[in-house]
């Protein structure tokens, strides 16, 4: 089944029992991982239940294709319904799926495949596209006038309403990548306080030099490969009280971005060029650093680096781990692939 326009928000709500795995697809990152939480809480409010979530990256699928039906087939302790997130799936785990969809296992468990940008001659996505019991959903660029929208009931879940000139505004600056809009978001409403009428110059304040932000700082340092740096920003958050899985999350965004300027340069842009295509601007200042990222930062240790990072955010909601020993551990981890 192959899901288009209205018919992805009324599935994302209220998916159909038939379908038993969904694959996520295309260049919005950000979307892709934005619709997989959407879809997910619709089986486990708390996509972290580690009774209910399976979580793995779609290459243990290669050695291992039976996992797929045997993670599904499995019954969570706690009851309820269970979860089955495949993060990085490819045309190289079809085999897994082609199996799984022509003979689903017993039960009401959901599959939400999270892939990259397939093409028309993906395997997997013409798998998903053809079968009754999956269905496919493209996630591309999302344009300003139904990004407005969207940051629009973003607002509201924060409390929040805008001046039109306000929604205009972040609407421009967000386009590109919903995860990072969210996280954008989250920060202006942090930004507002008790205030409830984002402004213009309210939205200008909070989106416009965003990456300036001291949560960013450690972000940047990884990136660079700078570990004085990292060191130094790490220690100030963590002395300020700042909870790692935020930092995680802002890492995320950033290699994500990453990954949508490499697949711009893959494409034929020059890292400048794709640079200046990113939304939210970047700040001047900062515009060389990313350059320079994008030049380091190969597409396969981008996706090295995302890897990791959700394992780090895993690991720190699921082990006993002091959790800024892992979040540390997995920035140092990045600094280190830096300077390859």
């Amino acid at each position: 089944m192959k899901l288009q326009g209205k018919a992805i928000d009324a599935f994302l709500k209220h998916p159909d029992p038939k379908v038993r795995a969904v694959l996520l697809y295309g260049p919005d990152a950000g979307l892709v991982r934005d619709r997989a939480d959407t879809l997910g809480r619709t089986v486990c409010p708390d996509l972290n239940d580690p009774f209910r979530v399976a979580d793995f990256l779609g290459k243990a699928l290669v050695d291992d294709p039976a996992r797929l039906a045997d993670e599904a087939a499995a019954m969570a302790l706690t009851g309820g319904r269970r979860l089955i997130r495949v993060r990085d799936a490819e045309d190289v785990t079809t085999t897994a799926f082609t199996a799984f969809l022509k003979d689903p296992p017993p039960g009401d468990s959901l599959v939400v495949a999270e892939a990259g940008d397939l093409s028309n001659r993906s395997r997997l996505r013409a798998l998903f596209e053809g079968a009754d019991a999956g269905a496919a959903i493209p996630c591309y660029v999302e344009e300003e006038a139904s990004l407005g929208r969207v940051i629009a009931d973003l607002l509201s879940a924060q409390g929040l309403s805008a001046d039109v000139d306000a929604l205009t505004f972040l609407a421009g600056n967000l386009v590109g990548d919903r995860l990072v809009a969210r996280g954008e978001i989250e920060k202006l409403a942090v930004y507002m306080g008790t205030e409830k009428r984002v402004t213009l110059e309210h939205a200008q304040a909070s989106v416009g030099d965003s990456a300036a932000l001291d949560m960013d700082e450690p972000v940047w340092a990884a990136a660079d490969g700078d570990f004085a740096a990292l060191d130094r920003a790490l220690a100030r958050l963590f002395a300020e009280g700042m909870s790692p899985v935020p930092i995680l999350r802002a890492t995320q965004r950033h290699f994500q971005r990453l990954q949508l300027i490499g697949s711009q340069v893959a494409a034929g842009k020059s890292p400048e060029t794709a640079v200046d295509a990113v939304r939210p601007p970047v700040f001047f200042k900062l515009r060389p650093r990313l350059v320079n990222q994008a030049r380091r930062w190969t597409p396969n240790l981008v996706r090295a680096a995302l890897e990791r990072l959700v394992d780090a955010e895993a690991d720190c909601k699921r082990t006993n781990m002091p959790d800024q020993t892992i979040c540390a551990r997995v920035l140092f981890q990045l600094a280190s692939l830096a300077r390859r």
